[in-house]
């Protein structure tokens, strides 16, 4: 990566990238106010304490141009929570560019992304991650996806009613657009966030989707904003019928070890952790996702 801004790439590109990032930067203040305001509505008696708040904190990049807006919640309901926004106009590394479809052409990009991870301190709660994403290089696309990762496992079946509200969340977020792209990228989600030397799935997924490009870039924008909706709507659906069950210290301790399976994708295998990484993102907003407490035991 080198300091200087990407010149070469056309103003349509860059009103893309501007589009893409102001959605997401109002996407990720909505999502703020319905996880706050969980945090109101969680009972005392369980969740001791005043309510959680996000602590922004806007960054910018030591490389290239731009920088984003980090959202970090310690709530008494969400235990940890990481929402961020970014955004960036660069160059690829050769490294990286023989990876991406059209940086050999031209290594200058621009990018436009929000991911949130969110760990909710019951363990009857379940573990959430959403990514979507904007990148343009020679050639442009979308990725991202959602998927939902229950604690215990009497919950991490695909019956499971959490499970089956949020396959049918995402499903119908799909089907306005493609009918056959829900089944490509649930299989996709399910390929993708699996433990190889575990030989286990890291939750029940969701859908995953990666160099998206239809050919027609507004529905694949509105593909994208229809899937940051659609976690939006549904991660509370499933939160809110649960913040009044208690948990036992078994199943305490059944979450801290799924915490641990969590980590171990993310540090192995995640391409967004390496992404983040190489291309000289904020390290504090990319390592976010490790939960705040883990057990191997």
């Amino acid at each position: 990566m080198t300091t200087a801004p990407a010149p070469t790439l056309p103003a349509e590109i860059l009103d893309r990238r501007a589009r893409a990032k102001d959605w997401f930067e109002d996407l990720q203040q909505r999502i703020f106010a319905a996880l706050e305001q969980l945090e109101d509505e969680a009972p005392t008696h369980l969740y001791p304490g005043p309510p959680g708040r996000f602590e922004q904190r806007p960054w910018t990049r030591e490389t290239g141009v731009g920088g984003g807006i980090g959202g970090f919640l310690k709530g008494r309901l969400f235990e940890k929570a990481g929402i961020h926004t970014s955004a960036a106009t660069a160059r690829f590394s050769p490294e990286m560019a023989a990876q991406m479809p059209g940086a050999d052409k031209d290594p200058s990009y621009v990018s436009a992304s929000i991911s949130l991870i969110v760990h909710p301190r019951s363990p009857r709660i379940p573990t959430v991650h959403m990514n979507t994403r904007f990148l343009s290089t020679a050639e442009s696309w979308f990725g991202g996806g959602a998927d939902l990762t229950p604690m215990l496992d009497v919950q991490r079946r695909q019956d499971a009613p959490d499970a089956i509200a949020f396959h049918a969340a995402m499903k119908a977020a799909c089907d306005p657009f493609d009918p056959e792209w829900h089944a490509r990228y649930k299989a996709w989600c399910d390929e993708y966030f699996y433990l190889p030397h575990r030989q286990e799935p890291r939750g029940i997924g969701g859908i995953f989707y990666d160099r998206h490009n239809s050919g027609d870039f507004e529905k694949d924008f509105a593909f994208t904003r229809a899937v940051g909706e659609a976690f939006l709507d549904i991660y509370p659906k499933i939160v809110r019928p649960r913040i009044g069950e208690a948990w036992t210290d078994d199943e305490r301790q059944e979450q801290l070890v799924r915490r641990g399976r969590y980590v171990e994708f993310n540090l192995l295998y995640d391409r967004g952790t390496m992404f983040g990484l190489k291309a000289g993102g904020n390290i504090e907003t990319i390592l976010s996702s490790m939960p705040p407490m883990v057990s191997w035991t």
